[in-house]
């Protein structure tokens, strides 16, 4: 299938999938989105596929949603019109590993929290930058992170939303392994050909779902529940002022409450 956002190969039993717009930092949209959902359940379908690599074109992995002029989540990021395949990194019965090969912010980090292996720069600025923009972490980091960091360092980075580098999130345990930047996708590919050539698929299959099984939760509720949850904070005037305010430069001026807005479901 061809796309508009992404770009997807495959040789030697390796799916390379790169987000393909350089020209913003393959910020994130509702199509770009629809389309790594595809293109990873072509990979899942393909059994001449071994292994995936996913990574970023140009100088970034991801920056994130796409907020265009800043007027904020909850506009600009309507339904897709094409039919696409919907699956993450975690459904693909094959291992994949995610190649940030630059800045990776927001959804451009909690996506590839979904993968089995992170390579990622050694001076890549990331962060979960969500509550600085007035929303809710989302796609099961808050079972995902704390299980790869520790409650205790996923706490400070999802309840504070600061930057950090690749390789203070390999120290957390948020990546695998750190490289200088034009070393990144090269390791991530020689590792892709090694399990291609070398892994028998079958088990392999079954011992990534035993891994994710291991987790303890079911993801997919988790993630429906996390999805409610971040809606209703995409909606609150806060989501727009984070939005404004990044992209003002300013200090935001926050107008919700955590007694008064509190969902009533959590109480």
């Amino acid at each position: 299938m061809e796309y508009e956002q992404i770009l997807y190969e495959v040789n030697d039993g390796v799916a390379l999938m790169t987000l393909n717009r350089p020209e913003k930092l393959n910020a994130m949209t509702a199509l770009m989105g629809a389309e790594m959902g595809d293109a990873m359940a072509e990979a899942d379908a393909d059994d001449a596929v071994r292994a995936v690599v996913v990574t970023g074109a140009g100088r970034a992995f991801c920056s994130g949603a796409d907020l265009g002029s800043g007027s904020g989540f909850a506009a600009g990021w309507g339904g897709v019109e094409r039919e696409y395949r919907r699956m993450l990194p975690m459904q693909v019965r094959k291992p994949v590993i995610a190649a940030l090969n630059g800045p990776a912010v927001g959804a451009g980090l909690t996506w590839p929290l979904q993968a089995d292996i992170r390579y990622v720069a050694s001076d890549a600025k990331l962060a979960f930058a969500f509550v600085r923009r007035g929303v809710l972490p989302e796609l099961a980091s808050h079972v995902i992170l704390p299980r790869l960091a520790g409650l205790s360092r996923a706490s400070e980075l999802l309840l504070s939303g600061r930057t950090f580098l690749g390789d203070e999130a390999v120290e957390y345990g948020v990546a695998t392994r750190a490289f200088p930047k034009e070393e990144v996708l090269p390791a991530a590919m020689d590792l892709a050909r090694d399990i291609a050539v070398n892994a028998a698929p079958l088990p392999v299959a079954i011992s990534k779902h035993l891994i994710w099984e291991g987790v303890g939760i079911d993801l997919d509720e988790w993630r429906k529940r996390e999805g409610k949850l971040f809606a209703l904070t995409t909606k609150h005037p806060d989501a727009r002022e984070g939005t404004i305010a990044f992209f003002e430069k300013r200090a935001p001026e926050w107008k919700g409450s955590a007694s008064k807005d509190y969902p009533e479901e959590l109480s």
